[in-house]
């Protein structure tokens, strides 16, 4: 039998092996293989499961949440999570559950910095409802006029591209994305995202207690952070148009990074959603 031994692991994943173990019993999880005579055997899947449930807890999480976040969201998924794809990568963003109301504070204020200093972004939104989209889709139109690409998703009926506005790609409602919300601009002088993942069971989208939805989120203008979230969002978007997923990925594998000494962007950003969450309050 071929695999990894238990300190091949704990090598690879920095978690110790007696943790690894306790894991095992109280959460069963991994659940590795075993030789004839009893000694456990790990896969490549197993470790790379195993160092997104660190990358969790760092951010965090209790390994309960963090294993179940990881097991969800392993990259062999063809319905990919945006925001599972940079919690578990090794930008040090940390969650914060924010309302609805403020999400939409600082997605137009990120969204009116692109307007205002962005040129040639790569923009992505994702709204779960299509409704949701409706609301601000005169100025993802804008930003749609100002961009190299824009694409937008939602619960869209099929995939359209209305002339002079983004492309609307339909998710599924098995989709990882139908419970997220996402903002991301990469553009070669500014990069900006704002992800978030809908805790279940408080309000429903579109009741009379919508703007109390909570959310796990989390917003930076890291480069590298946003250029993950947009390569993500490309592969989504290949799922259902493929030509259009190859044009995506290839358009940000080639574009610069942005700058990578952020302080004027954030100071502009930040103060610009401060003024914005202050007048939703």
């Amino acid at each position: 039998m071929s695999g990894l031994a238990i300190k091949d692991v704990a090598e690879q994943t920095g978690i110790a092996a007696g943790t690894i173990r306790q894991w095992e019993q109280r959460y069963g999880f991994p659940e590795p293989a075993r030789t004839p005579s009893g000694y456990r055997q790990y896969s490549a899947d197993d470790v790379e499961t195993l160092r997104r449930v660190l990358a969790y807890r760092h951010r965090g999480l209790s390994v309960a949440a963090a294993i179940e976040r990881a097991r969800e969201t392993g990259a062999p998924s063809d319905r990919p999570s945006i925001y599972a794809a940079v919690a578990a990568s090794d930008v040090a963003v940390r969650p914060q559950v924010l309302r609805k109301s403020t999400l939409i504070a600082l997605s137009r204020a990120i969204e009116h910095e692109v307007i205002a200093r962005a040129a040639r972004p790569v923009v992505f939104g994702a709204f779960q409802r299509d409704p949701f989209y409706r609301e601000v889709e005169p100025r993802y139109r804008r930003m749609a006029q100002l961009a190299d690409a824009a694409v937008v998703f939602a619960d869209f009926d099929e995939l359209r591209r209305p002339p002079g506005g983004p492309v609307e790609v339909p998710i599924a409602p098995e989709d990882a994305l139908g419970n997220e919300w996402a903002v991301i601009v990469d553009a070669p002088g500014y990069a900006a995202c704002l992800l978030a993942w809908e805790q279940p069971g408080v309000t429903e989208p579109g009741d009379d207690a919508d703007m109390e939805r909570r959310f796990e989120s989390m917003w930076t203008i890291d480069p590298r952070a946003t250029r993950k979230a947009a390569l993500v969002a490309a592969r989504l978007a290949g799922r259902t148009d493929p030509e259009l997923g190859d044009e995506l990925d290839a358009l940000l594998r080639d574009r610069p990074m942005a700058v990578e000494e952020p302080a004027p962007a954030l100071t502009a950003l930040t103060n610009r959603a401060l003024a914005y969450v202050d007048a939703a309050a």
